[in-house]
Formats: structure tokens, C-alpha cells, sequence
């Protein structure tokens, strides 16, 4: 009977822990309510925002910045165009050959230039190898467009002040490169700033836009600057260097404007060399003009080897004036191969002659491959030297050339040790170029 009484109360305790547990949830709310009651107080209120959802602020552009489209919706992306006209640049300067004129004020007196506050930062950079800044006090008159060089009351020169300090072996074969057209491209020229060693020298053209500020540029990065001289080339007009080039058959007073001018545009550079200018560079007389007149104002000439060597030469020996004549042209054929030939073979006129000197241009494809070739020059026994340092060892070797022919009664049997001593036809037969002692002044 006892297991019947258990089966029907099986339902019974099923049912009986659930309802135990909701007494005791009662109970414990109403323990709860109690005590607000007696303690608390009894307002509860559920949260809520007070400081509510505020719109964006709108904020309006400026004058010099950006200005939105006022035909797109506020709930699309919007694109901002900026102010003025023309195709925005980095560095300021066109693409295009452009010749100012005559009458174009020096760069900066237009106003506020980005490449020219660009430039004076990086000039004011902790960066070792950043030549002085120019004008250096004393080297300067007032030109036709600008500051024209002089040599200063102390005999200071500019060839010198400008030049990039240079302490290398004397006894190393040594190589120099220069590269021109700097300034008509600006991707390429801040490209040759940034990517070339400091001792390849860069030549501007007189006609850039904002020539001081690429010439302090590049001189902030360590380069030494010449400045390029438009001459007449054999096919003029058809081949115009621009309003202030040099004429062969140009009057005196004439040229002597134009190179004014042409040297007015900057400072900062330790000489000149020539843009185009074969026919000009086979007449004597207007060389010899040109060649007194930076000989008188202290500056230096380089030219790229394109023209009449021994008319070259015989004007420059009248005038005195320091300078050289380049060895080889580098990129004749734009070839990557063809370019690497022309380094090679100013690597074996180094070790024949002590120096050479290649010009290029303002390619890429020079660009890179002097700067591909110069990453290890040092390992294959040559040095890199500013063209200055090369055309001052020149200089030098002349005037040691001529003292040892002085000294032994032009006796040509007579040895000597002396690399730089020797004569004109001691090297260089083969290549169809000078040796040193013949055109190094």
C-alpha cells in the first residue's frame, strides 16, 4: 500500500521545488520594496541622454586653400580643386624650354615662390656636404638682371669661393662628370640633385624658372653649379639657343650684353660652360672675347667637347682663364650599353692621363647610369672629384709641364718621375685627345 501512496505523490513533489522557488523570489522582492520604502527613495527613473546629437561644425575654406564643389550633395565624397590656373608643381619650374625676356626681373622678385621657400629650408638642412649659401659678401656687383661676379677686394675669385672643397690623393687617377640642362625638367633635375654624388657637378640652363632656387638647392645637396651659356650652334636660326645667345659674327658690344645677362640670371656658380655653340666655339676672336671677359670677372670655363679643341685652347692660353675641356660626352648614344662604354672609357683615360672629365645631359637614362656606375668607382681604385678640383690639377700640370721644359733646356730625352711634367704628346695619341698638360689650364 505504501508504494501505491508514493506513486500518486510522485506528481506532487515534481511539482513542489519550482513553487518553493517562486515563493522565495517573492519574498525577496518584497524585502527589496521594503527597504526603499524605510531607506531610500522610491523615484526610479530609467537613464537618459542629455546632451543630445549636435551637427558637425562646417568649416569654410580660406583664400589659399581649396574650394569645394558646390554642385555635389552633402552626402557624397567631395573632390576640392585647387585656386588659380595651371597645372600645380612641386618645385615650380616648367616642363617646357621656355626663354624669358630681356626685360624679366631676377627670380623672386615676382613674390613668394613654394620651390624658392622649398629651397631655402633645405639650405638651412644639417646636412654635411651643403656648400655655402651664396652670394658670399664681396663677390658680387649689380647686373643687368641680377648680381654680377667679381673678384673681391682680397682677391678672392668665385672659380674658387663656389667651387666644392675637394682633399683627394693627387697620385689616384681621378674622374669628374658634369651634368647640364639642369632646370628644364624638373623631375629630372631634382632627381640628379637627390640621387647623384655630391662631387658630380650639375650646369644649369640661363633660361630655368627660379634658377637661384634650383642652384641653392643643388648646392645644398653638395653639388658644385656652372651655368650654361647659349652659343651658336652651325644651324642657326633654325637652331635657336634663345634671345640672349652668344653670335659668332655678334658685335662685341652686343655678346658682351648677352653674356651680361646670362651671368646676372644667378650666383652661386663657379663658372660657365657652354649650351649648343659649335660655330661660335670655332671662331677665335669671339671665344677670346667671351673667355676675358669671365677671366676678368673671376670665374671659370668648362666646355663639353663638342666643339674645336685647339681653337678652345688657343683662346684660352691669351686669356689666362682657368679652365678645361671635357674628355668624352657620355650620352651621344642613350643606350644603357653605350652609356657605360663612355664611363669605361674615362676610367682608362684616369689611369692613362690622372684625370678625365665626361659631360653628360639632363636624360634619365644619364642620370641613372652615372649614378649606377659611380656606387662602387671607389672600390675599383678611381676617385670622384668635383670638375673644379680636375681643372685646377690641370691647371697644375701645365704649369709643372712648363717649368721642367724650362728647367731642362726643352730637352725631351731628359727623365722625370714627375706624371704631371709630362709633355703634350706623352699619352693620348691613341683616343684622339689632348693630354692634360695641352688643355688643362
Amino acid at each position: 500500500m505504501s508504494s501505491a501512496i508514493l506513486r500518486h505523490a510522485q506528481p506532487l513533489l515534481t511539482l513542489r521545488a519550482p513553487l518553493f522557488a517562486g515563493l522565495a523570489a517573492a519574498a525577496l522582492l518584497s524585502a527589496m520594496i521594503g527597504g526603499v520604502a524605510l531607506f531610500g527613495n522610491g523615484e526610479i527613473a530609467l537613464p537618459r541622454s542629455v546632451g543630445g546629437v549636435q551637427p558637425a561644425p562646417v568649416i569654410e575654406a580660406s583664400g589659399h586653400d581649396v574650394r569645394p564643389d558646390a554642385g555635389l550633395h552633402d552626402d557624397g565624397i567631395r573632390f576640392l580643386e585647387p585656386e588659380g590656373e595651371g597645372e600645380v608643381s612641386l618645385s615650380g619650374v616648367r616642363e617646357d624650354f621656355h626663354a624669358p625676356a630681356a626685360t624679366e626681373s631676377p627670380a623672386g622678385a615676382h613674390g613668394s615662390d613654394p620651390a624658392d621657400a622649398e629651397t631655402r629650408l633645405a639650405a638651412t638642412s644639417t646636412n654635411p656636404e651643403a656648400l655655402a649659401r651664396s652670394p658670399i659678401a664681396g663677390l658680387t656687383e649689380p647686373g643687368p638682371g641680377g648680381p654680377l661676379p667679381i673678384i673681391a677686394a682680397n682677391g678672392t675669385r668665385p672659380s674658387r669661393a663656389y667651387a666644392r672643397p675637394y682633399h683627394g690623393d693627387p697620385g689616384a687617377p681621378t674622374i669628374a662628370v658634369v651634368v647640364g640642362g639642369m632646370g628644364l625638367n624638373s623631375t629630372v633635375t631634382q632627381a640628379a640633385i637627390d640621387e647623384l654624388p655630391p662631387e658630380v657637378a650639375l650646369s644649369f640652363a640661363a633660361y630655368t624658372r627660379d634658377l637661384q632656387g634650383w642652384i641653392d638647392r643643388a648646392r645644398a645637396a653638395g653639388h658644385e653649379v656652372l651655368i650654361e651659356a647659349p652659343m651658336e650652334p652651325f644651324d642657326y636660326p633654325n637652331n635657336d639657343p634663345g634671345p640672349h645667345t652668344l653670335l659668332a659674327d655678334g658685335t662685341a658690344e652686343e655678346n658682351s650684353r648677352r653674356l651680361s645677362w646670362v651671368l646676372s640670371r644667378a650666383t652661386g656658380y663657379f663658372g660657365v660652360t657652354n649650351y649648343l655653340g659649335a660655330r661660335f666655339s670655332a671662331s677665335q676672336g669671339a671665344m677670346r672675347q667671351v673667355f676675358g671677359t669671365l677671366e676678368s670677372r673671376g670665374v671659370a670655363f668648362l666646355h663639353d667637347g663638342a666643339g674645336r679643341r685647339s681653337t678652345i685652347e688657343a683662346a684660352a692660353d691669351a686669356t689666362n682663364i682657368t679652365y678645361a675641356v671635357a674628355d668624352r660626352i657620355l650620352d651621344e648614344d642613350l643606350s644603357p650599353d653605350a652609356i657605360d662604354e663612355r664611363l669605361l672609357a674615362l676610367e682608362a683615360l684616369a689611369i692613362q692621363n690622372g684625370s678625365a672629365l665626361g659631360t653628360g645631359f639632363a636624360y634619365p637614362a644619364t642620370v641613372e647610369q652615372i649614378r649606377d656606375w659611380a656606387i662602387s668607382l671607389d672600390l675599383r681604385g678611381y676617385q670622384l672629384a668635383p670638375p673644379s678640383a680636375v681643372m685646377a690639377r690641370r691647371r697644375l700640370e701645365a704649369r709643372l709641364a712648363e717649368e721642367a721644359a724650362a728647367a731642362t733646356g726643352h730637352d725631351d730625352s731628359a727623365s722625370t718621375d714627375h706624371r704631371w711634367a709630362r709633355g703634350p704628346d706623352a699619352a693620348g695619341a691613341d683616343d684622339g685627345h689632348a693630354a692634360p698638360a695641352e688643355s688643362g689650364h
